[in-house]
Parts: structure tokens; C-alpha cells; sequence
């Protein structure tokens, strides 16, 4: 009776730690959330900090993993991101309940066990809290929007269009750009408000052939309007395209640029330069909307926010391999007629991973040294079986030319320049030009 009492005192314990009220929770309560969540569920959580604000807050990251400590090999890595606006609060809360509801299903909710059995979480509640905290409770003013030194950190980062430079970040954006440099993302979402929709890449453009029809159109598009539908069909409302009667956005997505340019995107640099396929969620027409209305916000997102991590299991992945067998890093892995502005490279474990629609793709695979590879595969919809197709590409080394076959090319070059010579005398006399 008395273990039984012990037990039934933990598991209450457990679940007041866990059961988070759906409310407004300042940068101190939500650093404590975190701190408890990480000490109470070290198996399958881990938090860290990828730097700090302006006014020194620690930007806190918790991962929900069932191996949170550190990447996988075949085990693909997913980020979430909040309040990168400061005044733009509904995503920090989703945010907060989705580590809620993880928590609480993992080993007692088969989906959500598995999906964290088969990806690494990482999840950022809010990108700026100095923002936050000077923000006011108002649907449509910009009191907070800003970081503490007045900048939009949507538009900070470096612009492959404009040809802004990695140079003179802010803080917060600096901490993004080298997390997207210690970790191999796949797929991520950043969530903002005062819209209702799902947008994709690009939000810019310089004029060039990525501008098709007032959209700015990147080589994976069917695959990011892929990813934008999938939310918007899930999502509760969004799918109806005009939840906030201002502006319609059929079936509740839309590409960044078609809607409004953007310089300096969070979104496009982690596609261009992280090699993350990343969109933007707009997920209230109110920025900050009164915590009554949370509760149905929370139910409206739950589905769409889950349904979307699973989006990470899209296409393939798997390893380059040098002529040795050794993972190779840096080896280039391109998909036949997606003429990426960046090329998708491998990590140090020789991992690559390429969201992809079924169907069928042909690759290239090139690495200093070896012999350029193709090879064309059939891709099915990993989706459901929670893993993307692994395949792995096994390079052959370079032949390099024996001292016989130098020998050859030699003689062969001696013949032609004599034939030549034989053919056109002039060229004895030194009056032409002999092009041999």
C-alpha cells in the first residue's frame, strides 16, 4: 500500500510538471518549464542554448528524441521556431503545448512515439524574448515586433537576391545562422501571427528565372507547396483561405514572394545556405490575442503541427561513400533538373537528405577524386512507414594514368605532329600557324 502510494504521489508529480496551462508564460516561467521537462524526462529530452539575446536571455532549445543528445546516423534532424516577432505570440504558446502533448504520448501514444522514435525534434519557443517581454497585448501594433536594438529579425539575415552579406547579424540571427551550421536540419517551420496561412519559398527575387508568374518559383516547389498544403489541410481552419476576411489565400498557402517581398528572410536562408527546407506559419489573425482564445488555437494547430514533422520522412536518405567505404563530406548530391543556387552537400558522416515527391529522380553524385556517379531511383512516400528511403552511393576513385599509357599518349601527340606537318609543308618553313 505504501509503494503504491509513492507511485501514484510520483506519477501526479510527473503530470502537474507536465500539464502546462495554456496561458501567457514570461522568459523566466518558461525557462523553468523547460529546465523541469529536461530533468524529468532526460531519456527522450535535452535542452540547450544556442546564445542569447541582446539583453542576455538565453534563446533555450529542448529536443525530444529518442536519442536527444546527439544526431543519429539515418535519423533525420526537424526544428520548430517561435516568436521570432516578438509581439507575434500564439506560435511560442503552440509551441509550449506541443512539447505538452509530446511529453506526455511518448510511450503511452503509438504516432507519437514513433515519430519521436524516427526523428530529432529540436524546438525553439521564442527566437526573441526581449521582444516579448516589451510587447504589448495588441492584435495589430508593432510594440515588441523588434529585437532590443529595433531590428526586424526577418529581415536580418543574409539575402542570396539583394546580395546582403553574413556580416552585422544581430544576436539572435547570428545564433540561427551557426545552429543551422552544428546541425544537419532537414525540415523546419517558423510561426508568426496576423495571418492565417501557410508560405513558402522564396520571399525574394531579383528578377531572375525563379520569377514566374509574380511568384518567385525555387527548384523544389512542388515539394514546398507540398509542405504548405499539408499544414493547411490539417490545420482546423487555415484551408478555407480567408479565416481572417482581409485576404484570400486559396486553400490556405501561399508563395512568400507572390504575397509580399521579403529581403532578409529566415526561410530563404535556411534553404539556400542550411539546405533546410523551411516555411512560414502564420497562425492567428490576431498577434496577440486574448489567452481566452488559446485553448481553440491550440486545437485548430495540434493535428497540422504533428502532421508536419512527419513530412521529414519525404524522399531520401542514406550515405556517400569514398572509394574506400569511408563516409565522404562534402561530396555534392544533385537531383537531375533542380539546379539548386546552393549545392546539397554531405556531412562529416557522409549523410545526405533530400525531400522528395514520389516518383522517379536521377542523381549525380561528385566528389574531388572520384569519378563522378549517377544513378536514377524510384522514390516511394516514406511518410507512412515514418523513413524516407535509404540508399547509399559508393564512389569509384579516379584511374590515374600509368607510365605506359603516358608513354602512349605521347607517341600518339609525335604522330599527329607529324602527320600534320607531312600534309601542309608550309608549316615547315615557319609561315603559317599550326594548330596541333
Amino acid at each position: 500500500m505504501v509503494l503504491f502510494t509513492l507511485v501514484w504521489t510520483l506519477q501526479m508529480l510527473l503530470s502537474f510538471i507536465q500539464c502546462l496551462e495554456l496561458r501567457y508564460h514570461n522568459s523566466v516561467e518558461v525557462e523553468k518549464y523547460l529546465t523541469e521537462i529536461s530533468q524529468n524526462y532526460s531519456d527522450f529530452t535535452h535542452l540547450y542554448s544556442i546564445g542569447k539575446s541582446v539583453e542576455g536571455r538565453d534563446l533555450w532549445v529542448l529536443v525530444l528524441s529518442k536519442y536527444p543528445k546527439e544526431h543519429r546516423i539515418g535519423i533525420p534532424e526537424f526544428k520548430y521556431v517561435g516568436n521570432m516577432h516578438g509581439n507575434e505570440v500564439v506560435g511560442r504558446v503552440m509551441l509550449l503545448q506541443l512539447i505538452d502533448y509530446l511529453t506526455q504520448g511518448y510511450g503511452s501514444d503509438s504516432f507519437v512515439t514513433r515519430l519521436l522514435t524516427s526523428v530529432r525534434v529540436h524546438i525553439l519557443p521564442s527566437m526573441n524574448p526581449d521582444g516579448f517581454e516589451a510587447s504589448e497585448r495588441d492584435c495589430y501594433n508593432t510594440v515588441g515586433r523588434y529585437n532590443k536594438n529595433g531590428q526586424d529579425l526577418n529581415r536580418n539575415f543574409p539575402d542570396a537576391f539583394s546580395g546582403n552579406e553574413e556580416q552585422g547579424q544581430e544576436v539572435e540571427v547570428q545564433a540561427v545562422m551557426k545552429w543551422l551550421k552544428t546541425e544537419m536540419f532537414v525540415l523546419s517551420a517558423n510561426l508568426h501571427g496576423g495571418a492565417v496561412v501557410a508560405s513558402y519559398p522564396y520571399d525574394n527575387s531579383n528578377g531572375g528565372s525563379e520569377l514566374q508568374n509574380d511568384a518567385s518559383v525555387s527548384p523544389d516547389n512542388d515539394v514546398f507547396v507540398h509542405l504548405a498544403k499539408t499544414y493547411s489541410i490539417s490545420h482546423a481552419r487555415m484551408f478555407y483561405g480567408n479565416v481572417c476576411n482581409d485576404v484570400n489565400f486559396p486553400l490556405g498557402f501561399t508563395n512568400g514572394f507572390y504575397w509580399y517581398a521579403l529581403a532578409g528572410g529566415m526561410q530563404d536562408y535556411n534553404y539556400l545556405w542550411g539546405w533546410c527546407l523551411e516555411i512560414t506559419l502564420e497562425l492567428s489573425c490576431c498577434k496577440f490575442p486574448p489567452e481566452s482564445e488559446l485553448r481553440g488555437l491550440w486545437e485548430d494547430n495540434r493535428a497540422a503541427l504533428l502532421a508536419y514533422i512527419k513530412q521529414v520522412h519525404l524522399g531520401v536518405k542514406g550515405q556517400v561513400l569514398d572509394a574506400n567505404g569511408t563516409p565522404a563530406l562534402n561530396a555534392e548530391v544533385k537531383v537531375m533538373g533542380r539546379n539548386n543556387l546552393t549545392p546539397y552537400r554531405t556531412n562529416m558522416n557522409g549523410e545526405y537528405y533530400r525531400l522528395l515527391l514520389p516518383g522517379k529522380y536521377t542523381f549525380r553524385v561528385s566528389l574531388a577524386g572520384h569519378e563522378p556517379l549517377t544513378e536514377t531511383l524510384s522514390i516511394p512516400n516514406g511518410t507512412e512507414q515514418f523513413s524516407a528511403l535509404t540508399h547509399n552511393f559508393q564512389l569509384r576513385a579516379l584511374e590515374t594514368p600509368s607510365s605506359g599509357s603516358q608513354s602512349s599518349v605521347q607517341t600518339s601527340l609525335t604522330t599527329i605532329v607529324s602527320l600534320s606537318k607531312t600534309l601542309n609543308p608550309e608549316c615547315l618553313q615557319g609561315d603559317c600557324a599550326c594548330n596541333y
